[in-house]
């Protein structure tokens, strides 16, 4: 196992935002979280990367107790996060972004060979990586923030809402390179509003409602369940 969350707890201030979930990430898997907004799946997210501090509960990444680890040991560690709204440096340009990326990797060849990793996934980065970010459409944005977060080579990749804001055919490209990502080697925890287009590329998915998990199965049993098919697939 990779990833396991054991009764997390997570409040800001009187609002309990997490109410004890528990749930795991096998190695190689793609692992959804849906549910609706406020349910509580970016703050999970936030809490095992490093960025909040839960009030109780642990969490397990590669055998090690990460529950109080600062975010940047976590990501020398092998964990990546690509945050909702994407957060790329708009000042910089696409490839100072992706090198920021590597910062935890010290030898140039490594980084060198991330480089064309990415690019290998997102040519359009490569044609543009001398234009500043800030330029790059709201779809080019995100794969710049999901190409810097492989930079670092991770074990695994947190994606926060990667198909926000983006036409539909730019969130079928978004989610064609995420199931590439996976079948490269990258363990992959999602969390998506489209839960249609979540359900159809994981192997596994929790539901999170006000802060607890009420769900959780294998994608196909998600996706032909008739509650999360009314509450969250608009059937």
């Amino acid at each position: 196992m990779l990833l396991e969350v054991k009764d997390l707890c997570v409040n800001y201030g009187m609002i309990k935002a997490l109410q004890g979930i528990s749930f795991e990430v096998n190695e190689g898997e793609v692992i959804a979280l849906i549910g609706a907004n406020g349910a509580g799946k970016t703050t999970t997210l936030h809490t095992v990367s490093g960025l909040i501090e839960s009030v109780s509960g642990s969490i397990t990444f590669n055998e090690q107790d990460i529950t109080r680890t600062p975010a940047d040991k976590i990501v020398a560690m092998g964990m990546a996060h690509v945050p909702e709204g994407r957060r790329v440096f708009p000042d910089m340009t696409v490839l100072q972004n992706l090198m920021l990326g590597a910062f935890t990797r010290r030898d140039p060849n490594e980084k060198k060979e991330s480089l064309e990793m990415v690019y290998g996934h997102f040519p359009r980065l490569k044609e543009r990586e001398k234009q500043l970010a800030g330029t790059l459409s709201g779809g080019e944005q995100q794969m710049l923030a999901m190409g810097r977060a492989l930079m670092s080579r991770p074990k695994l990749l947190l994606m926060d809402e990667p198909s926000m804001g983006l036409s539909p055919i730019l969130v079928d490209e978004i989610f064609h390179i995420i199931e590439e990502v996976s079948k490269g080697g990258t363990t992959v925890l999602l969390v998506e509003q489209n839960a249609q287009k979540a359900l159809n590329i994981a192997d596994r998915a929790y539901v999170l409602e006000t802060g607890k998990i009420s769900m959780s199965g294998s994608a196909e049993e998600l996706r032909n369940d008739d509650r999360v098919r009314k509450a969250y697939l608009g059937e």
